[in-house]
């Protein structure tokens, strides 16, 4: 078996596994320059946690719930505690490399949740409330769609993640949010972010993993690699010029924040059809999913849904709009394996519709029970207090900034 390996794609594997795993501390960042100073480091422990949290639980069962034969819903137990998973070849890669890999997205899936309930969470049921989705709601959602599942097996589309990944983390984000409630300050007063510069940084970090993530999602370092990697390059430009575009028509501004916001919703749309469509339909893509989740993030502003760093918008409407839209331009010419709608396949956008119905259905409910069965032990929600003081020392002890919000807030509390 191990003959079968193939060392160029075996390289190409351990970069790709190496970014995607970068990627979470770009969430970090990216999620901790937008929040107030107080909460800032919180904010990003939420994504480094899972790291460590979320990994461990994919090795020991995970893997196994996702990637090993089962049912058509779930997998079985053959590679729990990574038994069975060795240096012989899965593919044209040593299945250990595949399944570390494939570790590096559910880590990051999790991590994405942290979004929509910053600075009002308490951590430790955090740290359970994640652990246990990624078994219990991650994992059977990629063996639907990557690990033999029904889903696959009645063809649909996702190269890296639009469905696994993005619209499960913004289903999951949502019913968080609307479980813990909004933040005692929201639509009081002006939350406004703490470091632009950091949202800009995790941005391009992001950016910069993403090629791990959709390129490594062609398992070698081949041809449907090279389409997925140009695609990822291409998509996120075209949202970040229609994004622009729109942000100048309505303020006639640009701000930094939107133009982090737009690069994300780029590489969210292309991420299901990154290795399925041309470049030139990839550019479309990313052009087209621009408008949905801009005014989608404008109509949340106005509501009372607290979904702090708008994940749904971004991660949700963008994961939608890029899976629906593979099932309009994917082609067989560029990909070798199916046609969409534009090419003359139309069931190929209903069976995308069913996959981005059940994965919302799925992921929603399964979040809710998992909420219900953590708070029945512990009390989720912080203290209005607790807000007040911040996130950082509440939760940890520590301040981002020694003389920041943080710290004014203590000492006034303490006074």
């Amino acid at each position: 078996m191990q003959s079968m390996i193939n060392p160029a794609d075996t390289a190409w594997m351990l970069v790709a596994t190496a970014m995607v795993l970068f990627m979470t501390p770009a969430v970090a960042f990216f999620y901790g320059g937008m929040v107030r100073a107080k909460n800032t480091l919180n904010t990003m422990m939420m994504s480094y946690v899972a790291l460590g949290f979320v990994g461990i639980a994919w090795t020991l069962i995970g893997y196994s719930l996702a990637f090993a034969n089962g049912t058509g819903w779930v997998g079985g137990l053959h590679y729990s505690f990574f038994n069975n998973v060795g240096l012989e070849a899965h593919g044209s890669i040593p299945h250990i490399v595949f399944a570390a890999y494939q570790a590096t997205f559910a880590v990051i899936t999790a991590a994405l949740i942290s979004g929509a309930i910053v600075e009002r969470m308490r951590f430790g049921p955090y740290l359970a409330f994640i652990t246990l989705w990624s078994v219990i709601v991650y994992a059977p959602i990629a063996h639907w769609v990557w690990g033999g599942g029904w889903l696959g097996k009645l063809g649909a589309l996702d190269f890296a993640g639009g469905t696994v990944v993005h619209i499960n983390a913004a289903a999951a984000a949502f019913v968080v949010a609307v479980v813990l409630g909004a933040r005692k300050d929201y639509a009081r007063q002006a939350i406004i972010p703490q470091n632009v510069p950091f949202t800009l940084l995790g941005a391009g970090i992001a950016w910069f993993g993403w090629f791990g993530f959709n390129g490594g999602s062609a398992l070698g370092a081949n041809a449907s690699a090279g389409l997925a990697f140009t695609n990822t390059m291409f998509a996120p430009m075209a949202t970040l010029v229609v994004w622009s575009l729109l942000d100048i028509l309505r303020t006639k501004k640009t701000t930094a924040i939107g133009a982090a916001t737009a690069i994300v919703v780029g590489l969210v749309a292309i991420t299901p059809a990154a290795g399925f469509v041309s470049p030139v339909s990839g550019i479309l893509i990313g052009g087209i999913a621009a408008a949905p989740s801009y005014f989608a993030l404008l109509w949340r502003a106005r509501t009372r849904l607290d979904d702090s760093l708008d994940v749904v918008s971004a991660h949700g409407v963008g994961g939608i709009v890029g899976a629906l839209l593979t099932g309009v331009f994917a082609q067989r010419s560029w990909n070798g394996t199916a046609d969409g709608a534009l090419f003359g396949n139309l069931p190929q956008l209903g069976i995308q519709f069913l996959a981005v119905l059940v994965t919302i259905v799925y992921s929603g409910v399964g979040t809710f029970v998992i909420l219900k069965l953590v708070g029945a032990a512990s009390t989720l929600r912080a203290t209005g207090k607790e807000e007040g003081i911040g996130m950082d020392v509440t939760q940890h002890g520590e301040e981002a900034y020694s003389r920041g919000e943080g710290a004014i807030l203590v000492h006034a509390d303490r006074s």
